[in-house]
């Protein structure tokens, strides 16, 4: 079914489609060595301005919590975040499409063993600013004191720099950090399950939302982002549940 300009309008108030690409979770995004970015999210944008007969212009970000300012200030008309309350006061998101693990890393020689001994007074925890697992534990985090890396890829050199205790993050880069730092493992299991989705602005109003959600359950329901996971070499995130179609 054709869109109507006016839904079409409701992504591309500046004539093309902002998209943020956040460089900072290496599931969804990465620079390539020419420079550009590439990734599970850049490849869903392009979709959807395909989608919409529309030109897309990517916002490339360094950390997730960067692309929830752009695009709650309107800066970007779509983008890619974990979802969490605190952001949904000002976007709209749609289900998730990916569902990412968040782990915790020590040092080898800690006495830390598991999970349940992470919140208990002393301990001091990185976590990068504005991070979904920075949101989360801020909130589940009652005795453990939080420290906050600029970025999410920063966060094992911040953690290894302050001599904190804990480093928390997407369990694939703690796993590439561990192999580049001596020293290090990762607690078993996760604390947290990450669900990636797309938003938009809410200001865009009901309607754009549905598409974007409508949008999501197809590329989940085609394959598409089973695909582009496979394209793209990522190992450990899985292909969120679709919903049916109606």
């Amino acid at each position: 079914m054709p869109l109507s300009p006016d839904l079409i309008a409701a992504f591309i108030p500046t004539g093309a489609m902002r998209a943020t690409i956040n460089l900072g979770n290496p599931i969804l995004a990465r620079r390539e060595p020419d420079g550009g970015p590439a990734g599970v999210s850049v490849d869903l944008a392009r979709a959807f301005a395909q989608r919409l007969g529309v030109e897309l212009e990517l916002v490339v970000l360094e950390s997730a919590g960067l692309a929830v300012d752009t695009v709650t200030q309107e800066k970007a008309d779509i983008g890619f975040f974990a979802i969490d309350p605190k952001r949904a006061a000002a976007i709209t998101f749609t289900d998730a499409y990916v569902l990412i693990e968040g782990a915790y890393l020590v040092r080898e020689d800690a006495e830390l063993r598991a999970m349940d001994e992470v919140d208990r007074p002393g301990h001091r925890v990185t976590v990068g600013k504005g991070s979904a697992y920075d949101l989360f534990l801020t909130r589940e985090l009652k005795r453990a004191r939080i420290t906050r890396a600029a970025t999410s890829p920063t966060v094992v050199q911040t953690f290894l720099e302050q001599g904190d205790d804990i480093a928390a993050g997407v369990r694939q880069q703690l796993e590439k950090d561990a192999r580049q730092y001596p020293g290090l493992r990762l607690l078993p299991g996760s604390f947290m399950t990450i669900r990636q989705a797309m938003g938009v602005p809410s200001s865009r109003g009901e309607k754009a939302a549905a598409l974007l959600a409508a949008f999501v359950e197809d590329m989940k329901r085609t394959g598409f982002v089973a695909d582009a996971l496979a394209r793209h070499g990522i190992e450990g995130a899985a292909v969120a549940p679709a919903h049916a179609a109606n």
